[in-house]
């Protein structure tokens, strides 16, 4: 039977510091060490316009495979752009995107936005690296294939698994996963501390293959991403159950830290909502 752990947002109170300036260096990663941290102590509703307490990253789940990745210093990034993040004037300092498909990426990126981390090179096929630090947040890549997006055949290097390094903690985005990854992109990866992860059972990777990625990962959180059903969800969570605990929350964020990390891996299912006015 699933573990369902009922969580209340609670409210934790931070003292914020008031420095001149923003911080502007993270702490070191520590990607290649297993997290023995106690549990996760705090999981409560946040705006993305609220304060990240300093030591920490939230991460929001816009929608599909989008993501909203922030820092204490006011870094952001968003994953899997594809042009919109909701109905708000909001410019994230980095975004990624992926090929497979246009709820991907877009074609068409603002002009204001800074950093654009495309996750295939071109012409088509060449692969790509990125390593991008901006001091708070380092973001790099693993390149991987996909099948190609015009139908037949296949398009090499077409997919970047991103990692954000933030807070110490290494935040992995499988993207449009379509194999397994080898050996050596493995062990490109590292450390992988939280791991959103494609559930749909068959547009990404099939179910057995992710929770095999999942089970050699071995991430202290895993956010299901990219499910069109429940019963797809449902699907991925009866087959993680076994080794890994499993929190169903109504909430649309996390907040982490090194501190905060689950004593035991645990799956998080953050549920989708585009960033909101109303939020302000």
């Amino acid at each position: 039977m699933l573990r369902h752990l009922l969580l209340r947002p609670i409210v934790a109170l931070f003292c914020l510091a008031t420095a001149a300036s923003a911080q502007d260096t993270r702490p070191d990663s520590h990607c290649l060490s297993l997290a023995e941290a106690p549990g996760i102590d705090y999981l409560h509703k946040a705006s993305f316009t609220d304060p990240v307490p300093q030591g920490n990253v939230r991460i929001r789940y816009i929608n599909h495979a989008s993501f909203l990745i922030q820092t204490p210093g006011g870094l952001s990034a968003v994953t899997d752009f594809t042009g919109f993040v909701g109905n708000v004037d909001f410019t994230p300092d980095i975004v990624t995107m992926n090929h497979a498909h246009s709820t991907h990426w877009t074609a068409f990126p603002a002009p204001a936005l800074p950093h654009v981390l495309r996750g295939w090179g071109e012409p088509f096929g060449t692969g790509i690296t990125h390593r991008l630090d901006l001091g708070e947040m380092l973001v790099r890549n693993v390149s991987t294939d996909i099948r190609s997006y015009f139908g037949g055949g296949e398009e090499p290097k077409g997919n970047s698994i991103f990692v954000f390094e933030v807070a110490g903690l290494c935040v992995g985005h499988l993207g449009h996963l379509h194999h397994e990854p080898t050996v050596e992109q493995y062990a490109a990866l590292g450390r992988v501390d939280v791991v959103m992860a494609a559930v749909d059972g068959g547009l990404t990777v099939d179910l057995p293959t992710m929770l095999r990625i999942m089970d050699r990962l071995r991430s202290s959180v895993v956010i299901p991403m990219h499910w069109f059903s429940e019963s797809s969800l449902t699907a991925f969570l009866a087959g993680m159950e076994a080794d890994f605990d499993v929190v169903i929350t109504e909430g649309h964020d996390i907040t982490l830290s090194q501190d905060t990390l689950p004593g035991r891996p645990t799956v998080m299912v953050l549920r989708p909502q585009f960033l909101l006015d109303s939020e302000d």
